[in-house]
């Protein structure tokens, strides 16, 4: 419980922080969100992607509103009483507003229950959170059907060009490639920030909050993960490399990386949703920079680079993404409304040692799925290929990112 007069402290002192800050580069995101919507909207992603960036963007839309940062580490004793009191100095100090901004809404425990009084009395709110776990727990037992999700990643290329000041081209996304798309990194160019971004990703985000007791060997788990993007993974294989007794501890780990959005899992496309929770899946990180950093040899391979830059860009559209395997392999196949619409095979350089299994692998992908037409992306090459009536374009990652 906190006093009503440090309360007002924190909120004027914050208000001020606000009024300094500069917006930034305009996010891609910007756009699809609509504060009048009578919904909570949530703004979810990894730790320094820009949430509090993009808030920022949002709250300049808006005369009249108010702000508290979670943060914050003089909140560390607010808890659920602490709302009303909040309110009142939210009156006090700004008069009357319907816009409500909250900045990292995990930290304050049962903030659903306020939310969801404010929201019947017609209120808006726009709230941010690193844990898509925590967060979905409170509003699916609270907020049901009256939330809307808007998941924020790292830069996007577009994104990176804007706050790099350079040109489309291959210079500029070989540039990307190797930095991701953290601001602050892209910015400072020092490795530190992303050695500690990964540290308090895994100390505050997971090992504190599920009450784990061995963050060494969960640091180990994800440096092992961010070396091996782009690869299949089971958990019994995980269990045997780590020499663990339970493949549980894994299950329950990798979704925590999910949660925090450190990792992301791609299963094997069946239309048997048992053969695609029992078959291998595949790893992708959340940023190019933060794995190739802090991987042993991540960097080392541009073409799992490549891969990862092209599952991150699909990610931000596509909720659900597969990789094929039968005879051979395709990476990508993006399903949307239960339609498959699109199949991408990704490679670095398209040559003659290659060549005829990246095409079988997309080939039998189009075959089997009954699609017309695929995709192959490289680094540099542009091609158009004809294979058994199926129609193959080849296209630069840069160009693809961008058009």
């Amino acid at each position: 419980m906190m006093l009503k007069e440090t309360l007002r402290d924190i909120v004027k002192s914050q208000r001020k922080n606000l009024e300094e800050i500069e917006t930034g580069v305009i996010r891609e995101k910007l756009d699809d969100i609509d504060l009048n919507l009578p919904f909570a909207l949530v703004i979810s992603g990894v730790r320094r992607c820009g949430k509090s960036t993009l808030l920022l963007q949002l709250i300049r839309k808006r005369k009249n509103f108010y702000y508290f940062n979670f943060e914050d580490p003089r909140t560390a004793a607010f808890d659920v009483d602490d709302f009303q009191k909040l309110n009142d100095v939210f009156v006090e100090e700004n008069g009357k507003s319907d816009y409500y901004f909250f900045d990292e809404i995990q930290n304050a425990q049962k903030w659903e229950l306020f939310v969801r009084q404010m929201l019947d009395k017609k209120m808006h709110f726009v709230l941010t959170g690193s844990n898509a776990s925590l967060l979905s727990k409170e509003l699916g037992t609270r907020l049901t059907g009256r939330h809307l999700r808007f998941e924020l990643f790292p830069f996007s290329f577009r994104e990176f060009l804007k706050l790099t000041k350079t040109k489309p081209g291959i210079d500029s996304f070989k540039s990307y490639l190797k930095k991701g798309g953290f601001p602050q990194y892209i910015k400072d160019k020092r490795n530190e920030i992303l050695y500690e971004l990964l540290n308090d990703i895994i100390t505050r985000d997971i090992v504190i909050r599920y009450n784990l007791r061995n963050s060494k060997l969960v640091k180990e788990i994800a440096v092992y993960m961010s070396t091996n993007i782009g690869k299949e993974f089971s958990y019994r294989s995980l269990k045997e490399t780590f020499g663990l007794g339970s493949v549980n501890t894994l299950i329950s780990l990798i979704s925590y990386f999910e949660d925090s959005y450190l990792f992301f899992t791609v299963p094997r496309f069946s239309y048997s949703l048992k053969k695609q929770i029992k078959n291998p899946k595949k790893i992708y990180a959340i940023d190019n920079g933060l794995s190739a950093t802090n991987s042993a040899s991540f960097s080392e391979d541009k073409g799992r680079m490549l891969e990862n830059a092209v599952f991150l860009h699909l990610r931000r559209k596509y909720k659900n993404i597969f990789y094929f395997r039968e005879k051979h392999e395709c990476d990508f196949l993006v399903v949307e409304k239960n339609n498959i619409i699109a199949a991408i095979q990704v490679c670095y350089e398209l040559n003659d040692d290659n060549k005829e299994r990246e095409i079988k692998g997309l080939q039998e992908a189009l075959e089997n799925l009954n699609l017309k037409e695929g995709l192959i992306l490289t680094f540099d090459q542009e091609d158009e290929l004809s294979v058994v009536n199926k129609k193959i374009t080849v296209m630069p990652v840069w160009k693809w990112l961008t058009s």
